[in-house]
């Protein structure tokens, strides 16, 4: 298959009830093990190319990889640009290929946010490419707090731009290393009540799973960012392998060997989430 975008895939969700995993990569070996989850399901696969991934590899890279996998894949397969803190960011990951982006202004004032956003936006439908934004800021477990995202400025926001999926801050929070952070429904509910947008949950590591399950069944989140466990496992699954043979040496025997356990705890991911 070819490279769908985020709302193509946000489409194919069966009556609409139901959520995509956005599924975090840092290299070629996770990236393949996504896909195979996805496929084993039957489900898209969302493949994440955030800050960390790309200090490590160039965007060109990224996008021809993804590019690569979808092409081979018996899935629909999203090439989506996280986090992407500039429009510039966003404009260049347009320009080699991916299918969708995220522009997060979230730090911002609304009215620069929503300024930022409508350059990428505008650029985006021009290419046929998806638009995440995000209004609320997520926080890291240690760091910068979370600020909730405000009903009011979501209606304004997508007023001005209309994206195709908004993230926002409801109690998530990024790096969770356990599932014990539950998000704030109310907060969801009051949300989707003011604009008609697909939403977006990031740190859906520390979302407690079954709830996880009721956010894909019960409201309009419909991408939900699974990062921490799936990188938990790529070093759990290392570590093994190293433990195991301490005099294994070769780069394609160590990484090849994690593809397999992090494909299966990947598929319990997306199933968690695909009705």
């Amino acid at each position: 298959m070819a490279l769908v975008t985020l709302k193509e895939a946000m489409d194919a969700i069966p009556a609409q009830r139901g959520a995509l995993a956005g599924l975090v990569v840092l290299g070629w070996e996770d990236a393949r093990a996504y896909v195979a989850a996805a496929e084993r399901l039957g489900c898209p696969a969302v493949l994440q190319a955030g800050p960390g991934c790309r200090a490590h590899t160039p965007l060109s890279v990224l996008a021809e990889m993804f590019r690569v996998l979808a092409e081979a894949a018996a899935v629909p397969v999203v090439a989506h640009l996280d986090h992407g803190k500039t429009p510039e960011e966003c404009l260049a990951a347009i320009e080699v290929g991916f299918s969708s982006v995220m522009y997060d202004g979230s730090a911002l004032p609304l009215a620069e946010n929503i300024e930022n956003t409508g350059r990428v936006l505008e650029a985006a439908r021009r290419a046929g490419v998806s638009v995440e934004a995000e209004l609320g800021v997520v926080g890291y477990v240690g760091a910068a707090p979370s600020v909730g995202t405000d009903p009011d400025e979501a209606r304004r926001f997508i007023a001005a731009v209309p994206v195709d999926a908004l993230a926002i801050s409801a109690g998530n929070t990024h790096l969770s290393t356990s599932d014990s952070v539950p998000v704030d429904l109310d907060a969801i509910r009051a949300v989707q009540a003011e604009v008609p947008t697909p939403l977006v949950l990031h740190g859906g590591s520390g979302i407690p799973r079954a709830q996880r399950r009721q956010l894909a069944l019960d409201t309009r989140v419909m991408k939900i960012n699974i990062g921490t466990e799936l990188r938990q496992a790529f070093g759990g699954a290392l570590r093994a392998t190293l433990k195991s043979d301490p005099t294994v040496f070769d780069r394609n025997a160590i990484l090849g060997s994690i593809i397999e356990p992090l494909t299966k705890v990947a598929e319990d991911s997306l199933r968690q989430l695909w009705a």
